[in-house]
């Protein structure tokens, strides 16, 4: 390896401290000949000069032996992880294979650079996290979860280099993606001086001016900080002292960027903030006897300074999901300002601290073989969030989420998101348990799917084999779990049901030797009102439609349309004329189509479009095979075609009075669906002289119904009298012609 050119003169300076740390932490867990061929790897990729700097000009050996060390030293992970974060550059490059580094250290490490290729091969593509590109960034982390550590580790050594580099752009990013993506994952995890030294490096990259107002008022206030901490903490320590409790107590100022969000929640200065701090009484205390003297020290502290009741947090009962735990209570300290004090053992303290690493020790494992059961957890941690994942702060949110303790009838206990429901706990449960539900017994008493659950809930469900999922559960359910199954079950269930509607439907034009046109079913189903037309095949599945009466109207809209083609729209020339008209001041004006009876020379038809009739303001399109097509003034393609082709435009009116002549007309009527409505409008219609009921369709939802009505009428005025009977009756609120 030419070291001259690969390493700077600073980078070699570095090589050996990081080298023998590296040893230091992970020496117990590596194989022998481990360190001699990572060594060859590196020099062989060195020297063909794949290894590249990146957008920082960080050299890619010292910055994963770096992260390797926060790997290793803060998150507790060792062999596997380590040759992982410094071969997987090797295997992106080329220089070797994963099938090699199978061979030569193990799947355990394959696997892991996998994962890790797998996420550089996504960052590659975009420059940003877009929420396509973070679904298969999730999908690759379920693989293995120390790929997800890894990045977060990774991270975090990034935002440490960084605080020199010229590339202002790619800084702000990563700063944007640290506190967007990485810290939100360290809370989950556990990780919370990582996640603290994320969102405080993010701020001080992305809000210079703020972060450092902050820092400046922090120092400049510290002295009175450790005064009134040292007075706060002076009287609780001797009674501690009484108690014969072995502790060490110490304050703990709140991270840069917590103050920073309380001053925008809040809407106030630097000294609007009054809890800068906590205090943190550490015990240290058996395993055994941890619980006791925790809330031994709680009630000294409670007894000299007046407790917030509503400010009790009891992480020592139930420990949060990451194995966080701790007693949080708020007192009146001196000079009537809150304080916050945190309980704790030294186990539980190095836990929140470091998260993973302190399991392990707790535990008593040595090198990896306890992975299993944690990564687990943290797999369905981030499986519970919604498969679709459709925007990354829905995700966020669920990161940050509290959660609820409810037990089952034998004391099973579950863990769920706050808000969550009876139905979010059936699913959490089980899929076929949540498409059965019907209610539960929470603390032997009734209630409704609705019900939110509390902390310490006892929930029995109750289920039955009819019931079946519905649509508006989606709006019921808070979890992302329990909407994925419902939103899953509900699209199985119109699948098949929508399938066997159409079935049961062709099956019965076969039995009745109807020959299926499927131009003239779509043109009915639109007719009818449906938009989609599996929702018109769910109407039959449901009920709602009748198989022989869509067959009835197919058959009457096929004669009809048939008819229209024959009588109307091919009629011969007999009934058309061109008529010019001379003014009367002798000028020249446009032809005049005159549409009547006794009138010869041009075909013509009556677009569909609009369906003119007789009385209606009208125009002629001279269409391509030169015949006229006829068209309302009123048609909604009439602006489209006088200013395209207004060239081929020619006036027409109506001549006659348009006896013995009748159209079909499309009504569309819209109102209460009351008990009779229905038998009222056609009982008008049957009463008219001169108009015909030729189809009715009525579809009901919420109260309301939408019908349309195909009357035959010979002119506008039959029309308008009959829309304006129809208004009048009782429940109708609109009826329009289409």
């Amino acid at each position: 390896m030419d070291t001259n050119r690969f390493f700077s003169k600073e980078e070699k300076q570095m090589l050996i401290p990081l080298y023998r740390k590296l040893l230091q932490l992970s020496g117990d867990t590596l194989l022998p000949g481990d360190c001699r061929k990572l060594k060859a790897h590196l020099v062989a990729c060195a020297a063909t000069e794949a290894l590249q700097r990146d957008v920082f000009g960080l050299n890619p050996v010292i910055k994963n032996m770096q992260t390797a060390v926060i790997v290793a030293e803060e998150i507790g992970m060792r062999r596997a992880s380590i040759l992982a974060l410094m071969l997987h550059e090797v295997v992106r490059s080329g220089q070797c294979t994963a099938e090699d580094i199978h061979r030569e250290y193990g799947e355990d490490v394959a696997g892991i650079i996998r994962g890790l290729i797998r996420v550089n091969e996504l960052y590659s593509k975009s420059p940003t996290i877009e929420s396509e590109n973070f679904r298969n960034l999730l999908l690759s982390f379920a693989e293995d979860m120390r790929v997800i550590l890894i990045m977060i580790a990774d991270r975090v050594n990034i935002m440490r280099q960084i605080k020199d580099a010229e590339n202002d752009e790619a800084r702000r990013r990563a700063a944007n993606e640290a506190a967007y993506l990485y810290a939100p994952l360290a809370h989950k995890l556990g990780l919370y001086k990582l996640k603290s030294e994320l969102e405080d490096l993010s701020l001080k990259y992305t809000e210079h001016d703020v972060y450092y107002h902050i820092k400046d008022k922090l120092n400049a206030t510290k002295a009175a900080r450790d005064r009134y901490i040292a007075a706060f903490i002076a009287p609780v320590q001797k009674k501690l002292e009484e108690a014969g409790l072995k502790f060490h107590i110490k304050g703990r100022t709140k991270s840069i960027h917590s103050i920073y969000q309380k001053m925008k929640k809040q809407k106030c200065p630097f000294e609007g903030v009054y809890d800068l701090f906590a205090i943190r009484v550490i015990l240290d205390s058996p395993l055994e006897k941890e619980k006791l003297e925790c809330w031994q020290a709680y009630s000294i502290v409670t007894d000299m300074y007046q407790p917030n009741p509503k400010r009790l947090r009891d992480w020592l009962s139930v420990p949060k999901s990451n194995g966080y735990e701790s007693l949080h209570i708020t007192v009146m300290g001196p000079e009537g300002k809150w304080v916050e004090v945190q309980i704790r053992t030294e186990r539980m303290d190095e836990i929140a601290e470091r998260g993973l690493a302190a399991h392990w020790r707790y535990k008593g494992i040595k090198g990896e073989s306890g992975l299993d059961e944690w990564l687990t957890s943290v797999r369905e941690a981030l499986e519970s969030s919604d498969s679709d994942l459709e925007a990354m702060d829905r995700f966020k949110l669920d990161l940050y989420e509290d959660e609820v303790f409810v037990f089952t009838p034998k004391g099973d206990l579950f863990k769920l998101g706050k808000g969550a429901t009876v139905l979010d706990f059936a699913f959490h449960i089980h899929t076929k348990l949540g498409c059965k539900c019907i209610g539960a017994k929470v603390n032997g008493r009734n209630v409704q799917l609705k019900q939110v659950l509390q902390s310490g809930d006892q929930v029995e469900i109750m289920t039955s084999n009819t019931q079946t999922p519905k649509q508006d559960w989606l709006n019921i359910v808070t979890t992302s779990k329990a909407r994925t199954k419902i939103r899953q079950a509900l699209k199985e269930m119109a699948s098949r049901q929508t399938a066997f509607a159409r079935e049961t439907l062709e099956r019965k034009f076969k039995n009745r030797k109807i020959e299926y046109d499927e131009a003239v079913m779509m043109r009915l189903i639109k007719r009818m009102g449906y938009k989609v037309v599996t929702e018109f095949y769910q109407a039959i599945a449901d009920g709602a439609l009748d198989v022989n009466d869509i067959i009835d109207r197919y058959l009457e809209l096929q004669k009809r349309e048939n008819d229209i083609r024959e009588e109307v729209q091919y009629r011969s020339a007999e009934e058309y004329n061109l008529q010019p008209q001379t003014p009367e001041d002798g000028s020249v004006k446009e032809d005049v189509l005159v549409i009547d009876q006794n009138l010869k020379g041009i075909d013509f038809k009556l677009a569909k479009c609009c369906n003119p009739i007789y009385g209606d303001d009208v125009f002629g399109f001279v269409s391509v095979t030169g015949g006229i097509k006829i068209h309302r003034c009123d048609c909604p393609n009439a602006a489209e075609l006088h200013a395209r082709f207004g060239y081929r435009i020619v006036k027409a009116r109506w001549a006659g009075k348009g006896e013995g002549t009748q159209y079909p007309i499309t009504l569309r009527v819209v109102g209460h669906d009351d008990i009779g409505i229905v038998t009222n409008i056609t009982s008008i219609i049957s009463k008219e002289t001169g108009i015909t009921l030729r189809s009715i369709g009525i579809n009901s939802n919420d109260g309301l119904f939408s019908g349309t009505l195909t009357v035959m009428v010979g002119d506008t005025g039959r029309l308008e009298a009959l829309i304006k009977k129809l208004r009048t009756v009782k429940g109708v609120k609109q009826v329009e012609r289409n």
